[in-house]
């Protein structure tokens, strides 16, 4: 699948700890892209809106 990321705007969990552990969203037309916020540059997976409703669904909540 190919998603044009050149106009995404990737932002941080506000659960992030601020470490450099973190990933970063960015909410599509049609999908949802995620990636290492340590490496913007470099690939990221791509879900669609239907999945990524699915894994948030799924996971488990932190506290």
């Amino acid at each position: 699948m190919s998603v044009d990321l050149s106009g995404a705007q990737w932002f941080k969990s506000s659960r992030s700890s601020g470490t450099k552990e973190c990933v970063e969203v960015a909410f599509l037309q049609d999908h949802v892209g995620v990636r290492d916020s340590k490496n913007p540059t470099g690939p990221a997976l791509i879900f669609t809106s239907a999945e990524w409703t699915t894994f948030l669904k799924t996971t488990p909540n932190p506290k």
